[in-house]
């Protein structure tokens, strides 16, 4: 539980214009985000992983493992709503260096919670490293219950969940319900603070990509129990955090790392770059 308390940054993935993969973009981003973060997380929703090969995620996923200049914990995204699919994938990986899987709920499927049980158990079940569960139902149409959640708690090879329900309650339940070897993190990056005060352990977050230093120090805080600097510096990502999804993640926090001259900010398709009119308010209100 403890490699992941705090902030994980949930990596973008650098492309160049031509749509190839910019692995010294990706060189550059693992050393800034390193400056603040506490582990990686590659491949998830942000990475852009539902557009990029299999052969391209390991090319990514050898190349975080070889250029970890801190040794960081590393989180690697195998999900999906083909149980089997998901089992055969894990066996294909290499999972040497990496220190847990997060494994999206099932989508478009829209199965039951008994399904969602059956699911991640079979998965965990045959998975060499622990699985962190991933709820969003924001992109699977699907939320987890607190009930769910708390009966997989209780696998041996399921060791937290990030949630990005946005429902405190429910994030409570959990808590107040879950086994003592689980954790629950957050993955709304404004609702870091107010998780860490109802016990969960940090954020897997978007903006922690262009804000390392800074965001990470919400978590930080809060886990001292420093909650008023904690909320102080949450409340200053409040104007800019909307813009991150405005035109879809990754588009918006890819802007901020081009207007730091981290990595270039494209994105692939059916995604598109960052408008003028995003690109204008995101420099306004960062003053980059």
């Amino acid at each position: 539980m403890d490699l992941f308390r705090g902030t994980g940054v949930a990596l973008v993935t650098p492309f160049k214009q031509d749509g190839s993969i910019d692995f010294p973009g990706l060189k550059s981003l693992l050393d800034f985000t390193a400056q603040g973060v506490d582990y990686y997380v590659v491949m998830g929703t942000t990475g852009e992983s539902a557009t990029i090969s299999a052969d391209e995620k390991a090319e990514i996923l050898s190349f975080v493992k070889a250029n970890n200049s801190k040794q960081l914990p590393i989180v690697y995204g195998i999900g999906g709503n083909n149980t089997l699919e998901v089992v055969k994938t894990i066996e294909a990986t290499d999972l040497e260096g990496v220190d847990a899987l997060l494994s999206v709920s099932p989508y478009y499927n829209k199965p039951s919670q008994a399904g969602i049980v059956a699911h991640f158990e079979y998965i965990a079940d045959r998975s060499p490293v622990p699985l962190i569960l991933y709820n969003v139902p924001g992109r699977t149409m699907s939320n987890m219950s607190a009930d769910t959640t708390i009966q997989l708690s209780k696998h041996n090879n399921i060791i937290g969940i990030k949630e990005a329900s946005a429902d405190l309650k429910q994030c409570k339940a959990i808590i107040n319900g879950m086994d003592s070897n689980f954790f629950l993190t957050s993955g709304e990056d404004l609702m870091t603070s107010d998780l860490v005060k109802a016990g969960g352990i940090g954020i897997i977050s978007v903006l922690a990509n262009g804000f390392p230093k800074e965001f990470s120090k919400i978590a930080e805080q809060a886990l001292v129990g420093n909650y008023e600097t904690s909320d102080t510096i949450t409340a200053s990502f409040k104007a800019v955090n909307p813009l991150m999804y405005e035109e879809s993640n990754p588009v918006g926090v890819k802007e901020v790392l081009r207007l730091k001259g981290v990595c270039e900010g494209y994105v692939r398709l059916p995604l598109l770059a960052a408008t003028t009119d995003l690109k204008s308010r995101i420099q306004s209100l960062t003053g980059l």
